[in-house]
């Protein structure tokens, strides 16, 4: 009883950034794992992996957590190939880093699969969407691509997973010493920032199905 009222009397209230994320559950990963490798991904990244670590380590079941996280990237992954395939290069310089865009194009020519699946397996701040336009822009397969993602998101999540569920004690234990003070800036941060990601994703959406219009302008002047 004592032990018990002690445990009350200390709920982890300061930590409740814990308890916001497990409100998250098994949807949420799932969708955060799709906005993560959508062509417009979150501006935070290893969101999904964060997500994962936090709900296992607090006893969310990890065999579920880890397929919801990989059918999440795969169906992000390929939105993210068909518009590379639809918009072309075009797309690739759109969004992809300029610094990066050379690299990544060779890489991709040069070993196809290989590189999206290296991509989809390392962490950040290794970036994915980059490589899952590139595959779409020069030819990569559909079912190549899929397999690879699906290989590389297997080894990394339900690792994350079983990490979190063997040594979750630890996790939030070490959450709990160095950043529990900073849970509500984290929440907030971290809500403001996925919000401001999808209403980005929207607005871009409609501004690239708009026409352009010098184009128009341009082809009423040569009628």
């Amino acid at each position: 009883m004592i032990s018990a009222a002690h445990r009350t009397s200390h709920s982890p209230r300061p930590h409740h950034i814990v308890h916001w994320i497990l409100h998250f559950g098994v949807a949420g990963v799932f969708v955060v794992a799709l906005l993560d490798a959508a062509p417009f991904p979150l501006p935070i990244p290893g969101s999904t992996d964060i997500l994962i670590l936090i709900l296992s380590a607090n006893g969310e079941w990890p065999w579920l957590l880890a397929p919801a996280a990989i059918a999440g990237s795969l169906l992000g992954a390929y939105f993210t190939w068909a518009a590379g395939k639809k918009g072309g290069e075009k797309m690739l310089e759109r969004y992809a880093p300029r610094r990066f865009r050379t690299q990544i194009s060779h890489w991709v020519k040069a070993h196809g699969v290989l590189s999206v699946c290296l991509a989809a397996l390392l962490p950040p701040p290794i970036p994915l969407m980059p490589f899952l336009l590139a595959a779409g822009t020069f030819g990569v397969g559909r079912r190549q691509l899929l397999l690879a993602i699906g290989i590389a998101r297997t080894v990394r999540y339900g690792g994350e997973a079983a990490l979190g569920a063997l040594y979750g004690r630890s996790i939030l234990r070490f959450w709990h010493r160095y950043l529990a003070g900073w849970s509500s800036v984290i929440l907030y941060a971290f809500l403001g920032l996925l919000a401001a990601a999808i209403l980005f994703g929207i607005w871009k959406y409609r501004q690239d199905r708009k026409p352009s219009r010098p184009a128009t302008h341009a082809a009423s002047r040569a009628a």
